[in-house]
């Protein structure tokens, strides 16, 4: 089992590149999984947002680690792609609960990690990122540690030296054993493309509405795509449209679009 957890690990190490961007649809549950590798997904990986939702709490560190690692273990046990999770800033309260979070995260099958900075000071997240290095070189697999950060998403900081403090928290993460960075919150090309030249590992960009397209963010040196909570917010704005027809026209029109029962049912085999 450990060999087949490597070599998921290592495929998705390989399919970083900017000359063919990983495009990642971010799921919530072992179902929106299946449903994203049918669709051709190379890897799955999850979103701390969509998870929260599905599991009746709000995005934000509110659920215990138990139950996210509960959940990466079905959806690794689901896909037969590599699975990478978004655990937010760690789930514990300092490095070491980090480290705990993070044995119990590959111990489920995953092969990589997003973590994120959020607003606290850098050398509070290089911390994490070494803890989380060496929990995963104990149980013996090569994890791909995303390091997210925020400051553009949160709109941290003096706009004008935010571009540069990005840079330096980057540098930062990486020395700390960070191999890939990710910078949600931005759609400018000019600045996409200074990130991806500033730093010397692949680049992870949010995109969504107004964000130029796989294609193109490759051209401007991102070697990763995540859609983040986008579809499991699309998802369920879909369920909100339909319940709102049937509860006030009384129509079923938004149900036209949806996929055959017995195609989402086959995607499910009987358990042995």
């Amino acid at each position: 089992m450990i060999t087949a957890h490597m070599d998921k690990a290592r495929l998705f190490r390989s399919l970083h590149s900017s000359a063919r961007p990983l495009a990642l649809a971010n799921a919530w549950d072992v179902a929106s999984a299946r449903v994203i590798e049918a669709a051709g997904a190379p890897a799955i990986a999850t979103t701390s947002a969509g998870v929260a939702w599905s599991l009746g709490h709000p995005d934000g560190e509110s659920l215990a680690p138990g139950r996210v690692v509960d959940l990466v273990a079905r959806i690794v046990a689901a896909v037969g792609v590599p699975v990478t999770v978004d655990i937010e800033g760690g789930y514990g309260q300092d490095a070491a609960g980090v480290a705990e979070t993070v044995t119990r995260v590959v111990e489920a099958g995953a092969v990589g990690i997003n973590i994120e900075d959020g607003t606290r000071p850098s050398s509070e997240l290089r911390a994490r990122l070494t803890a989380a290095r060496a929990a995963a070189d104990r149980v013996g697999v090569s994890l791909f540690l995303n390091a997210r950060i925020d400051s553009y998403l949160l709109g941290l900081g003096d706009p004008a030296t935010r571009l540069q403090g990005t840079l330096e928290r980057a540098r930062g993460y990486v020395e700390a054993g960070a191999d890939g960075i990710f910078v949600p919150g931005i759609t400018d090309p000019a600045i996409i493309a200074e990130l991806a030249s500033g730093v010397c590992v692949p680049l992870n960009i949010m995109a969504g509405p107004g964000a130029p397209d796989v294609a193109e963010l490759g051209g401007l040196g991102v070697a990763r795509v995540s859609l983040g909570s986008g579809l499991a917010q699309t998802a369920y704005t879909a369920t909100r449209h339909a319940a709102q027809q049937l509860y006030g026209t009384g129509g079923y029109q938004p149900l036209a679009e949806a996929i055959p029962f017995p195609e989402l049912n086959g995607l499910f085999p009987n358990p042995r």
